[in-house]
């Protein structure tokens, strides 16, 4: 089920956890559950199936034992000490990868009210009418995609079907929870979507997500090697394109500031969604038409922008939005960038938060001179870190 549960997670740009549930097997077939076990000792059965085996009541807490120890060791490996994501109040989908009796999925369900969820939808890629039907009286929701009129059981559904390891388990998990450098995507309305790359280091400090200037995208090289730089120094990076290929065709977008503005903010939300992410500080990096988004997403959200960098950039698009502006900003411009360098003075010029400019010579506007964009990068690390870091414990 984490496989399918990842990619259903990514897709939706939903935080991951894992529910260790464990089926409790027919004596003369492991694989056919006639019930199972939660691991906050929750046990549902089929009394119909057992029955019709024989199976009374104690050899069914005998058997739900042996799997709370295994339940145990797997909540041991799978967190490693940390506990499970809080679903209180919330909408929750118990993803699987099948239905066959359903028990395995009623058990999780049943996990899931006691802990104080808000709304569950079971959600799996294929399973048995009956085990569907079964769901549909206990969740608020059941999405099966395939229920096959001769359905014998799941790993007949599937062209590969191997067992998933723990090692496996534990990797997928750790993107959710640990350190994190993925290929993700950020819904908006639907059908778009926006193609993003989530770096999040080992006990980062803080977050920047990154505004690309026309004809750029997440896959910048010169915004690549900034995100290595503040990577390196315990901040987390978000890469992704403001807009979607069939947008970025027509050149005007690339120059309309409230869209791409309102994208940094879809972005931003995103990563309050994120468990890495919720509870850390966000600054903003925009490079050409980016800077000037970056500027209204955080003239439109004060709270939610702590710092700004602007690498090459056009904050004169921003316009009236500058006064409003109260996040720390740096304004990086190149030495030989002269009418751009002018344009960022007219704009700190009309700034009123803390905001400084810095030249960096001998560098024209895309800093292709050797050692300029390793210097640029520098100001946007010292900048970020000294203003992400003192708004940690801010309000």
């Amino acid at each position: 089920g984490i496989p399918v549960a990842h990619e259903v997670a990514t897709a939706l740009g939903a935080p991951l956890d894992v529910l260790v549930v464990r089926k409790i097997g027919a004596p003369s077939n492991p694989e056919f559950a006639i019930g199972a076990v939660g691991e906050d000792g929750s046990i549902v059965t089929d009394e119909e199936v057992a029955s019709d085996l024989g199976i009374n009541s104690d050899d069914l807490h005998q058997m739900a034992q042996r799997q709370s120890e295994e339940i145990d060791r797997r909540v041991r490996a799978y967190r490693n000490g940390r506990p499970m994501m809080n679903v209180r109040n919330r909408t929750t989908i118990v993803v699987d990868d099948g239905l066959a009796t359903g028990s395995t999925a009623a058990a999780a369900v049943a996990v899931l009210r006691h802990l104080g969820a808000a709304r569950i939808i079971v959600a799996v890629p294929t399973g048995a009418w009956q085990a569907v039907h079964r769901l549909k009286s206990l969740a608020d929701q059941v999405i099966c995609l395939s229920t096959p009129e001769w359905f014998q059981s799941v790993g007949q559904q599937y062209r590969d079907f191997t067992q998933t390891t723990d090692e496996e388990v534990t990797s997928l998990l750790s993107v959710a929870h640990g350190s994190r450098d993925a290929e993700v995507l950020i819904p908006l309305k639907p059908p778009i979507v926006l193609h993003g790359r989530f770096t999040i280091p080992s006990n980062a400090f803080g977050v920047v997500v990154f505004a690309h200037g026309s004809g750029s995208s997440r896959l910048s090289p010169r915004n690549q090697a900034v995100a290595h730089d503040l990577n390196a120094s315990g901040i987390g990076t978000l890469l992704f394109d403001l807009l979607t290929d069939s947008e970025a065709r027509d050149r005007a977008n690339t120059f309309d500031i409230p869209l791409l503005a309102s994208r940094l903010e879809h972005a931003r939300q995103w990563l309050r969604e994120q468990p890495l992410t919720q509870h850390l500080p966000v600054g903003l990096f925009g490079a050409s038409t980016g800077a000037a988004a970056a500027l209204v997403a955080a003239a439109h959200n004060p709270a939610g922008v702590r710092a700004i960098v602007s690498r090459g950039g056009r904050p004169d698009l921003a316009g009236a939005y500058l006064p409003q502006v109260t996040a720390p900003t740096l304004l990086i411009v190149g030495g030989l960038d002269l009418e751009v360098l002018e344009m960022n003075r007219d704009a700190r010029d009309q700034m009123t938060c803390e905001s400084e400019i810095a030249i960096v010579p001998g560098a024209t506007h895309l800093f292709e001179e050797p050692g300029t964009l390793h210097e640029a990068s520098n100001l946007a690390r010292d900048w970020f870190t000294r203003h992400l870091r003192s708004s940690i414990s801010a309000p």
